[in-house]
């Protein structure tokens, strides 16, 4: 069997099960895919938490299939073949053989966050193809030096800041990479300027609504990390980040241990293609951690989601040299493993746990509501404001679906309509509502 077509096969395998899954055990579609949902009902270029583009992916999946909930959890594996996909076609360029290419994209699978967590679709995974796109593209422009790649790597760049700010950590790493070859190469790509301009220019919209909404996203990503900080955590904060990020990293380390027995290298800094991983592998890591250490604040574990996608490749170029086909029956079989486990694991979890998120019954709450509005002789509800999870479940699940303002409080409001088209508000304190969206 060709490389091209196991890749297929992994690719699609992947795909179905991680689809599937989560469709057939899950009761309820995770809290961050309802907010991403809620948002794009009403959309704009920013909301109370993040930037606007996972709102537009669920968006355009809501068009297409409305309220089926396996879709979105197909449009999230979706993106996360995609970057599979773009991570296999760089590591072509970089790796001697197809088979160490197709290696660095199964030890992926060793790390939960592409697998385990992927069913629940937010701007962590909304960022991973543009990550990908970006680290490809910089490496494109490096290498050719075309016009057209520096144009799609504003763009990309763009995207991905759109998905999530923390994406900015690989901006600044891309850019203290060209820096790095401005000094050694003592020359200015020209071409280059165009990157800046372009992402900026993709990013005005977001960047008006932030200054019009008092920058409410940035004032929420620094209030997740965990307050303000003192004088000891400035060194438990990026102890416990280091601690968590090796603890994240053991499958991997297992499975590369089978195809790398003897970890010996003759890799040197003047190799351009090794610097070129360094930074965008190991770089975006020490910025957080020094982030962390500068500010004493927590790093939130899945915010790390993107960051692992090229270790795969990073690892088999270094070693490349040292890989072992001896042991590559234990490296599958190792690999087939945890492949299965996690998605068996999460499946246990969702059928024999009852008090998660998933297993709320937002459509039966949609349709009770709608029945009692119904008998109190009101028709369609056509706005509903409140926070992300009971006003976005209703909003998901309701036909005609209303347009959903998010705030962060516990009562909502809803505005339907009489019979006499004017306008009626019931709020969260009304009795009949807090009992079938609490109970």
């Amino acid at each position: 069997m060709t490389i091209n077509k196991k890749l297929f096969i992994f690719l699609s395998t992947h795909l179905i099960i991680w689809t599937l899954v989560p469709s057939i055990t899950n009761n309820n579609l995770p809290l961050d895919t309802i907010e991403a949902l809620a948002w794009g009902s009403n959309l704009e270029w920013g909301f109370n938490k993040h930037p606007p583009m996972s709102a537009f992916a669920v968006e355009l999946f809501y068009q297409i299939f409305k309220n089926q909930d396996w879709s979105y959890y197909l449009l999230s594996q979706i993106f996360v073949i995609t970057s599979f996909y773009i991570v296999y076609k760089f590591a072509e360029e970089f790796l001697e053989k197809k088979s160490h290419a197709f290696f660095s994209i199964l030890l992926l699978e060793g790390v939960y966050f592409y697998n385990f967590t992927t069913p629940e679709f937010n701007v962590n995974v909304c960022q991973l193809p543009f990550w990908s796109l970006t680290v490809l593209y910089t490496w494109k422009c490096i290498k050719y030096d075309k016009l057209k790649d520096y144009l799609l790597l504003g763009l990309f760049i763009a995207c991905g800041l759109l998905s999530k700010y923390l994406f900015a950590y690989l901006v600044l790493s891309v850019g203290l990479l060209f820096i790095y070859l401005i000094v050694k190469e003592k020359k200015i790509r020209t071409k280059s300027l165009v990157i800046v301009p372009t992402f900026l220019l993709l990013l005005l919209p977001h960047l008006m609504w932030l200054v019009d909404s008092n920058y409410i996203t940035v004032t929420y990503g620094l209030n997740r990390t965990g307050g303000e900080a003192n004088l000891l955590s400035h060194l438990t904060q990026p102890i416990i980040f280091l601690g968590k990020q090796l603890g994240i990293l053991i499958p991997f380390a297992l499975m590369s241990f089978f195809i790398i027995p003897k970890l010996k290298t003759n890799i040197r800094f003047a190799d351009r293609k090794f610097v070129f991983l360094l930074f965008v592998n190991l770089t975006p890591l020490a910025l957080v951690f020094l982030t962390s250490m500068a500010m004493g604040i927590k790093i939130r574990t899945m915010w790390m989601t993107p960051f692992y996608l090229f270790f795969g490749v990073f690892v088999i170029y270094i070693f490349q040299s040292k890989i072992s086909i001896n042991n590559l029956k234990k490296f599958y079989y190792t690999f087939i493993f945890l492949f299965f486990l996690s998605p068996f694991t999460y499946g246990y979890i969702s059928l024999t746990k009852d008090n998660k998120r998933t297993d709320y019954k937002g459509q039966e709450k949609a349709i009770l509501v709608k029945k009692k509005l119904t008998d109190l002789g009101y028709e369609n509800i056509s706005s509903i404001q409140g926070n992300e999870w009971l006003a976005g479940n209703l909003c998901y699940n309701l036909k005609p679906r209303p347009k959903c303002t998010v705030q962060n409080k516990n009562d909502f409001i809803l505005m339907a309509e009489n019979k006499k088209k004017k306008a009626f508000f019931v709020y969260s304190q009304t009795l009949w509502l807090k009992q079938i969206m609490n109970k």
